[in-house]
């Protein structure tokens, strides 16, 4: 029997109905859904999400934000992440909930190729150097200021050389995954997800010899302020962090974990951007040529 670990957002409209789908597919399937707090109570008593350990694929019901969520659940485990898009542009994802019938088949059948998409060991170290605040991070690690309409001075080495002294708003460090998020909006380039890298990319920088940055997987970044506002922040994929001060470090470096992503035949990385980020052209355009 195939364990598979459900998280999902409760903000959309329609997740009933599709919970209700999902436990029709249990009884013809050999499957066991287990789900998390936030679904629990509509899972018609089923388990309760297990250890990363007892999964043998985890399904995201939602958007991007919802499959890193589960992503960092996973915490570094080799589980394909299955995700369903319940909203607007799902880029990680694997397909639209009208497909979940047939991409829950197909998972549970074997017929899907994982997708290693490289992630990220995050650490924040305090002025003494010790460490106060690890994470793992798939899109990116963002050191920012607050509400200061002022710029940033923050120092970046790679391994131990220094890079540059970025005047600026932030900073994204980003993985080939996370390059078309923040880093994108910021920016800088888009990567394939499967080509690794570690992409620097300055946020609004003062300097216009100041341009992104691709570094090989091998590089451990890292930066500290070195003027600017008293208390910065440390954003991991847009949705946990901390405060980051004068004199601390954040230090930034490829996971020995990639994280499984879910890919079917006949779904690549450049049909999903003309799709869902109009690449390459007018979109009315290419329908109209797809058609």
């Amino acid at each position: 029997m195939m364990r598979i670990g459900v998280v999902g957002h409760r903000g959309y409209d329609g997740l009933a109905d599709v919970m209700r789908r999902l436990l029709d597919l249990e009884k013809r399937l050999d499957i066991q859904f287990s789900f998390e707090d936030g679904l629990h109570e509509l899972s018609e008593g089923h388990p309760r999400l297990a250890a990363p350990d007892d999964l043998d694929a985890l399904l995201s019901l939602g958007g991007d934000g919802t499959l890193l969520r589960g992503a960092r659940h996973l915490a570094g485990r080799a589980v394909p992440i299955l995700g369903i898009n319940l909203g607007r542009l799902g880029f990680l994802t694997s397909c639209g909930v009208e497909d979940i019938e047939a991409a829950v088949e197909r998972l549970a059948s074997g017929e899907f190729r994982a997708e290693a998409r490289m992630a990220l060991d995050v650490r924040a170290l305090d002025v003494n150097g010790q460490e106060r605040n690890r994470w793992f991070a798939l899109n990116d690690v963002v050191l920012h200021k607050g509400g200061f309409a002022r710029m940033v001075s923050l120092d970046v080495e790679a391994n131990g050389e220094s890079v540059a002294s970025y005047a600026a708003d932030g900073i994204v460090i980003a993985t080939p995954t996370g390059s078309t998020a923040y880093n994108l909006s910021a920016g800088g380039p888009i990567v394939v997800p499967t080509v690794e890298s570690i992409l620097l990319t300055a946020i609004s920088p003062h300097t216009l010899s100041v341009r992104p940055l691709v570094l090989p997987p091998s590089a451990e970044v890292t930066v500290r302020a070195d003027d600017g506002p008293e208390e910065l922040l440390v954003t991991v994929d847009g949705q946990v962090g901390t405060t980051f001060a004068s004199g601390e470090t954040l230090t930034v470096c490829r996971s020995g974990h990639p994280v499984q992503i879910v890919r079917f035949p006949g779904a690549t990385f450049f049909s999903r951007m003309r799709r869902k980020l109009g690449w390459g052209g007018l979109v009315d355009r290419d329908e109209r040529k797809d058609g």
